[in-house]
């Protein structure tokens, strides 16, 4: 239901452990809210990859960049729930060069 094109790959087969599907499905639902309300995007895209006991979820748009994490932002408290997982966040972010958004989670073997 995004206002713009959004693409998805994934590479998965299985199911994954619960709280790394739901983790991961709030990564994609805050990074594609961020990409609508602040990037003046004109397509996004989200991948899904998993190597060995690792997922990947990477979320990519061609907007205005500059995203950044700052205390009381959306992606501050995605950060905080993702540590509280032991997964990471990274953002890419250069003005004018589009954002990506990279969550890694560990899933088991």
């Amino acid at each position: 239901r995004a206002p713009l094109p959004v693409t998805v790959e994934s590479s998965l087969r299985d199911r994954l452990p619960d709280p790394v599907e739901l983790a991961a499905y709030f990564v994609v639902s805050e990074a594609l809210t961020n990409v609508v309300k602040h990037a003046s995007a004109s397509e996004a895209s989200v991948r899904l990859e998993r190597e060995a006991a690792t997922l990947r979820v990477t979320v990519t748009d061609d907007g205005v960049g500059g995203a950044r994490i700052t205390p009381e932002s959306g992606l501050a408290g995605l950060r905080d729930r993702l540590e509280a997982l032991d997964a990471t966040l990274s953002i890419d972010s250069e003005a004018n060069r589009g954002t990506t958004v990279c969550a890694f989670f560990s899933c088991g073997s």
